[in-house]
């Protein structure tokens, strides 16, 4: 099992913020299969407030569900960090992060077919 700290905007959906983009191509299934693995997923988002909620929701409405939202709840038994421990990020703005460009969105977004095969998934749709 792995820590998954997955980005929002320009990773899951379309950079549009304070609003929630479009979808981004592939996010849903790849997140599923992630989930459907045994693997936590955790929101790590410079969202806050609502519009952290609204992220939140995103998520509940895919029903993916989340480990933490802007934390990893298990590390406060070792640290006070605010920084989101994961075995990996997935974030549009991380170098090396597979990216794309989807017609009508704003700006280059995360290519989940890219992301599903440097993990090793095979079976996304």
């Amino acid at each position: 099992m792995s820590l998954f700290a997955i980005d929002f905007d320009g990773t899951c959906v379309d950079h549009r913020y304070p609003d929630v983009g479009p979808d981004v191509p592939g996010a849903v299934a790849v997140l599923t299969a992630l989930a459907a693995g045994g693997h936590q997923l955790m929101l790590n988002t410079m969202r806050s407030g609502r519009y952290l909620d609204e992220a939140v929701a995103w998520f509940e409405a895919h029903e993916l569900p989340l480990h933490g939202a802007n934390e990893n709840p298990d590390q406060r038994s070792w640290t006070e960090s605010p920084k989101v421990y994961a075995h990996h990020y997935i974030d549009d703005a991380a170098v090396g992060c597979p990216l794309s460009t989807v017609p009508g969105f704003q700006r280059e977004c995360v290519d989940w077919q890219g992301v599903a095969r440097l993990l090793g998934l095979d079976e996304v749709p």
